[in-house]
């Protein structure tokens, strides 16, 4: 009776939270403030669904696990076989995830078999505090935990989300977004993990573990055929090569037709074409020593990623002209039919190696991970999205170089005390080559937004010759402006070196509560150059220079000025109208003056250099109320380096301009912005319940996590605009728990609440935004699934799967530059995903089976964006639709 009064009153914390009665956060009724009754009452029946997953195992809560394995190989995670724990490694030692005081969730292989789960894109359909967004490219992707996250639209930009794969860290997107290896569990980490994964870990951690080679021969094959003649392969062989090495080597290959049409190419697009092969050793010569060496190489060869029209703007009828028909499925998205003057390419190399090397010295253990990681990403766009031609090219070749090395000494001492402590080196070289170039039918587009802007009475003729005429040189400008092939050469280099010391002690107060103490000093150093070299001529002319001044004043004379200004500046031919003065009627064509003159760096003023250093450090205190219930609370801080804006849209700081003007150095239309964003300084208090019996495991997270400085990276329609908020906070609730309420059925439901806010945002892209609601963190979202294996006799199994993925409407983007308010807020996003799969599992190692995911259709828009020198023009990338098929797999 006593054990079963401890676990209710663990359930009831969760009870409580959904009458109200006993969770501040909850009752308190501004935080609900963006939730109608509709979805209080979603969120309040979600969590008692929580609670009936307590109340339905409560009567096998009295029986304990058996002791853990220590090795993290040890065991297989099995969501049906409740016998074993599930071994997890988020505090970099080997515990069950009950005893774990952070707050994780893994899936293990035989979930991402189940849900047809292939890559980290996928894998947000199981993790509901996890978001992740394909942007323009298959190197292009967001990664997103507890609504903390940034775009990945720039390799300059340090993420807020770490991915590790076999604990060595993959440094940008383009490196991490390949078909998943042969894996065992993905670890996601939620929260700052700076404490122990350094500067890139401020918003959470993703953590891949892979198998290790066995030293018994087996392995597997697979082939997977589904709709848009999808074809994936995938096999992998393992075993002894003598008594102390073994090794493993798997491949797999991944072909689909695209899901959308190109009706200008007559072609299908957003194709998916990629391979890999991973091979791996195991050298144990001694019991005490283990070397396991990993090599690596894949290949992304696609045709990635369209863009579909959300609100068709007044310049949609100049492109349907100049195309000479459909330019854009106007205000259709989903029709997933695109008008573009050339495939874009998307051809990725990402390989490496690593050696990761343990030494049992007794009651201490000594860790070495060293590797070096290479990525090659060649991508081209028809960025304009449209049939006419107006950019012909927006290319970019990037190479990333990476080397990490890491150390680690941990304690195992039959004492109170143990601790970990280490160190981590960090290398990485940047070389990226951008391309923008004004296509062929840019010129006369130029010329109608002139011809428009200007109630007919400029054009790009006559602004040419006028300019030159003015100059004394009539014929320098004729055939320029706009002219095909002109734009932008860029070249940025950036290298950064970061090292960091870090370790954990664990006090043991009694056998049941545990303190532990964290930290971790970084030092982080960037050196980043520029050489951007722009031939739009156009953009070069400065329009409130003085030669220009009786070109103005000719035009305001003969827009209709009283007679006695039009008798002034008759009698003034020389006279200069105030610099920038709205006065000036040339100053609406400065919005046409796409690619402005570059002020590169380092110069005088700017050096073109970086220094951050910083303490993180961890607080927390665990204690086993039962043996199959702990709680935990911690309160621990979080770091972001300074990011880079290596892109077009690097400026100079406002504060900068006098001292470049002075030097000499100011380039015609110089703009200010930002070179690189400060750092982000993370916090979290977090409160979480654990618990695990034969028949159920419940985990619970309330917490408040704020970030200083967060660095936002916006789309304005002409380029990025990077900057830091002042502070974001998220208020959270998370849940996740599993239940086998009869033999062979296993039901889980994950779900997270989010009341995030801009505490301060005063310099965003859109204005002081403090007090507003961050766009594209849902509300609420939920996992829930359902696996039922029934056994005949003789061994075959039948295995069928159902889970569904939802998130709540959310407001996709801030704003819109150039719309009125109003509008982002009118475009939403809601998800409703339902995936299924069912198998036969014979005996003899053969699954036979079917699956499909998104069974419902169901349709949104991932992120909406001005659309590219259209003004008035949205454009959205949509959901990939509906996909199915079957697969054979042959386990040996």
């Amino acid at each position: 009776m006593v054990q079963r009064r401890r676990v209710d009153a663990a359930c009831g914390l969760i009870t409580a939270a959904c009458s109200g009665g006993a969770s501040p956060a909850l009752a308190e009724g501004p935080r609900l403030h963006r939730f109608g009754e509709r979805d209080i009452m979603t969120l309040r029946n979600l969590l008692l669904g929580a609670t009936m997953l307590c109340a339905s195992a409560t009567p096998a809560f009295a029986f304990a696990q058996d002791a853990a394995p220590a090795d993290d190989s040890a065991v297989a995670v099995d969501d049906t076989d409740y016998g074993n724990d599930i071994i997890v490694t988020a505090s970099k030692r080997s515990q069950t995830l009950q005893d774990t005081p952070v707050a994780v969730s893994v899936t293990s292989a035989a979930q991402l078999e189940e849900s047809q789960i292939r890559d980290l894109i996928d894998l947000q359909t199981a993790v509901p505090s996890l978001r992740v967004s394909q942007l323009q490219s298959s190197a292009n992707t967001n990664f997103i935990i507890r609504g903390f996250g940034n775009g990945a639209n720039n390799a300059g930009i340090e993420p807020s989300v770490g991915v590790f794969i076999d604990g060595v860290y993959r440094s940008r997107s383009a490196a991490q977004i390949g078909d998943l290896p042969n894996v065992e569990r993905i670890e996601v980490l939620r929260g700052p993990q700076s404490t122990l994964f350094g500067k890139n870990a401020s918003a959470g951690v993703i953590s891949i573990v892979t198998q290790k080679p066995q030293y018994e021969f087996g392995g597997s094959a697979e082939l997977t055929y589904g709709n848009f003649n999808a074809i994936t392969v995938k096999g992998d062989v393992t075993g002894p090569i003598s008594e102390t090495v073994a090794f493993s080597i798997g491949g797999s290959y991944n072909r689909r037709d695209g899901y959308a049409q190109d009706l200008k190419l007559d072609t299908d697009v957003n194709d998916r074409n990629r391979w890999g092969v991973r091979g791996q050793l195991l050298f144990e010569p001694t019991d005490a020593l283990s070397i396991r060496l990993i090599g690596d190489y894949d290949k992304i060869d696609e045709n990635c990623c369209i863009a579909g029209n959300v609100i068709a703007g007044p310049t949609v009828a100049i492109t349907n002209a100049l195309a000479s028909g459909p330019s854009v499925d106007a205000n259709n998205p989903f029709s997933y039919d695109v008008y573009n003057n050339f495939l874009s390419t998307n051809e990725i190399e990402n390989y490496g190696g690593s050696a990761q090397i343990d030494y049992d010295l007794g009651n201490l253990a000594l860790t070495s991970i060293t590797a070096y990681r290479k990525v090659k990403a060649l991508t081209n766009q028809d960025s304009d999205f449209t049939g006419a031609d107006l950019i012909g090219e927006n290319s970019q070749d990037l190479g990333i170089d990476t080397f990490t090395q890491e150390l680690r000494i941990t304690s195992d001492f039959d004492g109170p005390i143990n601790f970990l402590l280490g160190g981590y080196y960090f290398n990485e070289k940047i070389d990226q080559e951008n391309d923008i170039r004004f296509g062929t039918q840019f010129r006369p587009y130029g010329d109608q937004l002139i011809r428009a802007a200007s109630g007919n009475a400029l054009n790009v003729a006559l602004l040419e010759g006028t300019f030159g005429a003015l100059e004394g040189a009539p014929t320098r400008y004729l055939g320029t402006f706009f002219r095909a092939g002109d734009g932008l050469d860029e070249a940025y280099r950036l290298k950064d070196e970061a090292f960091s010391i870090f370790g954990t002690v664990d006090f043991e107060v009694t056998d049941r509560l545990t303190l532990s103490l964290g930290g971790n000093y970084t030092k982080d150093r960037k050196n980043f150059s520029t050489n951007v070299i722009s031939t739009d001529t156009f953009s070069g002319i400065n329009l409130d220079a003085p030669q220009y001044a009786p070109f103005r004043q000719a035009l305001l004379i003969g827009g209709g000025v009283d007679p006695a200004t039009a008798a002034f500046l008759a009698a003034n031919p020389t006279l200069t109208l105030p610099n920038g003065s709205s006065a000036n009627p040339l100053a609406g064509l400065k919005a046409f003056q796409f690619l402005p003159p570059f002020l590169n760096l380092p110069n005088s003023v700017e050096d073109g250099k970086t220094s951050d250093s910083d303490f993180s450090y961890s607080v927390r205190a665990a204690y086993e109320v039962t043996d199959t219930v702990n709680v935990y609370a911690t309160y621990a801080t979080g770091f972001k380096a300074s990011s880079v804006n290596l892109s077009r849209d690097s400026r100079p700081l406002a504060s900068d301009l006098a001292a470049i003007t002075a030097a000499g150095l100011r380039t015609p239309n110089l703009a200010t912005g930002s070179r690189f964003a400060a750092p982000e300084e993370s916090t979290v208090y977090e409160f979480g319940l654990k618990g695990q019996w034969d028949v159920a495991a419940v985990n619970v997270a309330v917490f408040k996590q704020s970030i200083k400085g967060f660095q936002s990276n916006v789309f304005t329609g002409t380029g990025f605009a990077l900057a830091n908020a002042g502070k974001q906070s998220t208020f959270g609730i998370e849940f996740d728990g599993s239940v086998r309420p009869v033999e062979g059925l296993n039901l889980t439901l994950a779900a997270t609440y989010l009341d995030a806010k801009y505490d301060s945002f005063v310099n965003s892209a859109f204005g002081d935004i403090s007090g507003t609601t961050p766009a594209g963190i849902p509300a609420l979202s939920m996992s829930m699934g359902a696996t039922y294996t029934h056994e005949f006799a003789g061994g075959t199994k039948a295995i069928a799967h159902v889970d569904y993925a939802y998130e709540s409407p959310v407001q996709i983007v801030e704003g819109l530059s150039g719309f009125p308010a109003g509008v982002a807020e009118s475009l939403q996003r809601e998800v409703n995903s339902l995936n299924a799969s069912f198998t036969i599992r014979l005996t003899n190692g053969l699954d036979v089976g079917v699956w499909g995911r998104n069974l419902t259709n169901a349709q949104y828009l991932t992120t909406i964006f001005p659309a590219v020198a259209q003004a008035g023009s949205v454009s959205g990338y949509p959901s990939q639709p509906r996909t199915y098929g079957g697969t054979v797999r042959f386990k040996f």
